[in-house]
């Protein structure tokens, strides 16, 4: 069937057109067979709001969870079953997308929340999910933590892909970034002559969320009107600059002549939260060759229907900077903000995953 000609454009300017959903319905009925034949999907990216969403509003699960109640497995058990053969299914449709594109085709599946500030925890979660689904289209979500970025290294080291989530700042972004080279450099230190061909990595950049919590501020300061809805996407391009200098850098292409792929930026929260703003914003303004976009449906459809490139991200840089600094002159604490909003994004999923849990506890006692 033919591509969606906008969609179609837009993966032709280097964006990997990706969704941010996932369902055994989903799955089941051929809705995410079609997205990639029609809609350019090359990718899925899942978090416990998605999950807790898919098993509460379906009967697809009944059979698994009758069989798991019968047997009496613990709530964590079947969680990570239920989540873990989701993931593989769709791993398993998507993967002639990531023999033709390698990189994409990836489905990810992430940590529980609750071990965000835990190294050892979370690199040990990484290992066993990693080993559970087992599949090599697979990606491995751990957040961006202070506690995060040793546990991605470590899991990189251990030749697992990861996309690391819940990046509000350039500055942290950059960490990010030496954890996954890092990562590469400890595989080829211990294991030399490895092959990292197979070690992928998205970085994902969250973009709509940086505009309400700073939004929110510019009003309380009093701030002229002009520059609110404009913090997401310049922080994101910026994101970009940044992406550009560290993989045009020695250090990296000392791993590229080894077979590593660079990790690439990841749009993320691309849903507009302001429903007075144009709902393909965080789409055609973050154009730029080498990234990702996860879009919910609603977006994907909105742009497939009517979405228009804005500035090229690599044209933007100055006037990104110059939003930012007036952000800043406005009374607007940056590195609050990004703190503020990485407790809360991190907080987020772990009430997510506890509604995941709740919802699975109860299924299971109704099975029994």
């Amino acid at each position: 069937m033919a591509q969606n000609e906008r969609l179609a454009e837009l993966s032709e300017a280097g964006v990997a057109v990706w969704l941010d959903d996932l369902s055994r319905d989903r799955i089941r009925s051929g809705n995410l067979q079609s997205l990639v034949d029609e809609r350019s999907v090359v990718g899925v990216t899942t978090n416990p709001t998605i999950f807790a969403a898919a098993i509460s509003g379906s009967d697809s699960y009944d059979d698994q969870l009758h069989a798991m109640a019968v047997r009496r497995v613990s709530v964590e058990e079947a969680l990570r079953t239920i989540t873990a053969a989701d993931v593989r299914d769709a791993c398993d449709l998507l993967a002639p997308v990531a023999a033709r594109r390698p990189g994409d085709g990836r489905v990810s599946l992430e940590v529980a929340p609750g071990l965000a500030n835990d190294t050892d925890a979370t690199a040990a979660e990484a290992a066993h999910l990693w080993w559970l689904v087992d599949r090599p289209n697979l990606y491995i979500k751990i957040p961006a933590t202070e506690a995060g970025l040793p546990a991605i290294q470590t899991s990189i080291s251990r030749g697992i892909s990861v996309n690391v989530t819940l990046i509000f700042s350039p500055d942290r972004y950059r960490k990010v970034m030496d954890a996954y080279l890092s990562g590469l450099e400890q595989r080829l230190a211990e294991e030399p002559g490895a092959d990292v061909s197979g070690i992928a990595s998205v970085a994902s950049f969250f973009v709509s969320r940086v505009d309400t919590e700073i939004d929110k501020r510019l009003d309380k300061a009093g701030a002229d009107a002009s520059l609110k809805s404009k913090a997401g996407v310049a922080n994101a391009q910026l994101a970009y600059q940044a992406y550009e200098e560290v993989f045009s850098s020695d250090r990296w292409k000392a791993l590229e002549a080894k077979g590593a792929r660079p990790q690439r930026p990841l749009w993320a929260s691309t849903g507009v939260k302001n429903p007075e703003l144009p709902d393909t914003l965080y789409i055609g303004e973050l154009i730029a060759p080498g990234t990702v976009n996860t879009m919910p449906e609603k977006t994907l459809a909105a742009y497939a229907d009517h979405g228009t490139p804005g500035t090229p991200v690599q044209k933007a840089y100055a006037d990104a900077e110059e939003v930012m600094q007036a952000v800043r002159d406005a009374g607007v604490d940056l590195d609050e903000v990004f703190r503020v909003l990485e407790d809360e994004g991190v907080q987020k999923f772990v009430d997510s995953w506890d509604e995941l849990t709740a919802s699975v506890a109860s299924e299971l006692e109704d099975k029994k």
